[in-house]
């Protein structure tokens, strides 16, 4: 696993644009402003990057790595094409399956059970359908929260629509692989459930 998965916090920054069918995003580290990882929707075949300007955004197929700032791919964030409910599958540097988010059906504000390669339920992925907030949470323990909140170094960069806040609980044991599952919601997040 990435030593940059053993940070804490994250900043993620959505690149926006006109007539934008890709999803691409920086990831920055708080204490220095500078880009830790970029994450790219390279791939995209034609007829989705047709879908991705109607009303079917949501359900396209989509396929993100993420790497460092100087090019190791860290892990990958897949899903194919979203009929009901997703099921995005995250894959480390060596393209071995980390974990699986299961959309919950009749959720409000949205819910992932995140489950190992086994399918043993890790945790759940619990959003508010008020407000931008996702918490990683088993048993009552927190493990990480995402929102649009920052009240750190780079609050003033991160203030836009497209911009979230990655806090990773210091009790997740560094190298754990359910870092790579909570990077990769943040993907998961902004594709399935807010676009």
């Amino acid at each position: 696993m990435h030593p940059l998965l053993n940070h804490n916090v994250f900043l993620v920054k959505e690149h926006v644009g006109m007539f934008k069918a890709a999803n691409n995003y920086d990831i920055y580290d708080p204490e220095t402003d500078r880009i830790m990882m970029e994450c790219r929707e390279d791939n995209l075949g034609f007829l989705t990057k047709m879908l991705r300007f109607t009303d079917y955004k949501r359900n396209t197929p989509f396929n993100i790595e993420i790497k460092s700032a100087t090019g190791e791919k860290i892990l990958t964030v897949k899903r194919g094409i979203s009929i009901f409910l997703s099921d995005v599958e995250v894959f480390d540097e060596h393209d071995q399956l980390v974990g699986t988010f299961k959309q919950k059906l009749f959720s409000i504000g949205g819910k992932f059970e995140v489950v190992d390669p086994n399918g043993v339920s890790l945790c759940m992925l619990k959003g508010k359908w008020t407000s931008w907030d996702f918490r990683f949470v088993k048993d009552d323990f927190e493990f990480a929260h995402v929102s649009k909140q920052f009240a750190g170094i780079a609050k003033e960069m991160f203030t836009t629509a497209d911009n979230y806040a990655l806090e990773i609980n210091p009790e997740v044991p560094q190298d754990n692989r359910l870092r790579l599952l909570i990077l990769a919601a943040v993907m998961c997040i902004d594709m399935v459930l807010k676009e």
